[in-house]
């Protein structure tokens, strides 16, 4: 990642933020998803707990992942794209102070955001049964180290996610979020809205809102252009790849188990392109006994 002041992450982000609209953000799990979305001309991505522990562990996302895991995980997709990256740091792995150190670590990383929930550890994935929250004074608590962190020299941005939709209804989740808000989060997320409606109430709060598009979640799916006359800001899509990966790789091991080659491939020269091994034979043509010849300044 770029270590200029004008080009550090953080301030990429702040950059997409402030030009307004709707910020589309495909989700990555692992080196190879971000840099297919950094190739498709996307401007943003988010490391997802989800994806991370599905392209990591083979495993549900359950809390099973570790701090250091999670860390490895993204500095591996942080030096491969160039992009901001937002980092999902789930409940911050402890308390208060530990909290502090995996924002102080998620921002030496090169992150460009940290996203810190309320949900009791170990988390589980938002749309799915089994969660539970904290009580508000221990979610304010996480938020208000966060933030002290941040302030104190960690240049990253918070943002701060509430699961109280689900359990606690909406306008729990909303009074937590603004109170997020107030303590000094930059951007926020209601988890988990059940209709349109509450995706319109929840954006008509104060703040800058994430929609999570999580296909076959309790969320409807809305298109981008109605998201952005709502108010959001940024559209997550955080299982889209992992879905669509999974998929065609079931098919192809059916195909194959069946006796039949798989027909939906990447063609080789394209994929040895988009991994870069033109670029990687191109610079290694410089050295030993098949470089060019010549001399160099």
């Amino acid at each position: 990642m770029a270590t200029d002041t004008l080009t550090t992450a953080p301030n990429q982000l702040r950059a997409l933020l402030e030009q307004g609209g709707l910020i589309s953000m495909p989700c990555c799990g692992d080196a190879l998803s971000a840099t297919l979305i950094e190739q498709a001309g996307f401007s943003l991505t988010f490391m997802s707990g989800f994806a991370a522990a599905a392209h990591r562990l083979g495993a549900p996302d359950t809390g099973l992942m570790s701090y250091a895991e999670v860390l490895d995980q993204g500095r591996n997709i942080l030096e491969a794209v160039s992009i901001p990256v937002i980092g999902d740091g789930d409940t911050g792995y402890g308390n208060p102070l530990n909290l502090q150190r995996t924002l102080r670590g998620f921002a030496k990383a090169g992150f460009a955001a940290i996203m810190l929930e309320d949900q009791v550890a170990p988390k589980r994935c938002g749309h799915t049964r089994g969660k539970a929250v904290v009580e508000r004074e221990e979610a304010f608590d996480r938020i208000r180290a966060a933030v002290e962190a941040r302030d104190s020299g960690a240049d990253i941005l918070i943002l701060a996610r509430t699961d109280a939709r689900a359990l606690l209804g909406l306008n729990e989740a909303i009074e937590r979020a603004n109170h997020f808000r107030e303590l000094g989060a930059d951007l926020l997320f209601v988890e988990a809205p059940e209709t349109r409606e509450e995706l319109a109430t929840i954006c008509r709060a104060a703040g800058v809102h994430l929609a999570n598009m999580l296909e076959g979640g309790v969320t409807p799916i809305l298109p981008p252009a109605e998201l952005e006359a709502l108010g959001y800001r940024i559209a997550a899509y955080p299982l889209t790849l992992l879905a669509t990966a999974m998929q065609a790789m079931t098919e192809a091991l059916d195909a194959l188990k069946a006796g039949r080659h798989p027909q939906r491939l990447m063609a080789f020269p394209e994929l040895r392109r988009r991994l870069g091994f033109e670029a990687y034979d191109a610079t290694a043509a410089d050295y030993g006994p098949n470089r060019a010849t010549g001399s160099k300044a």
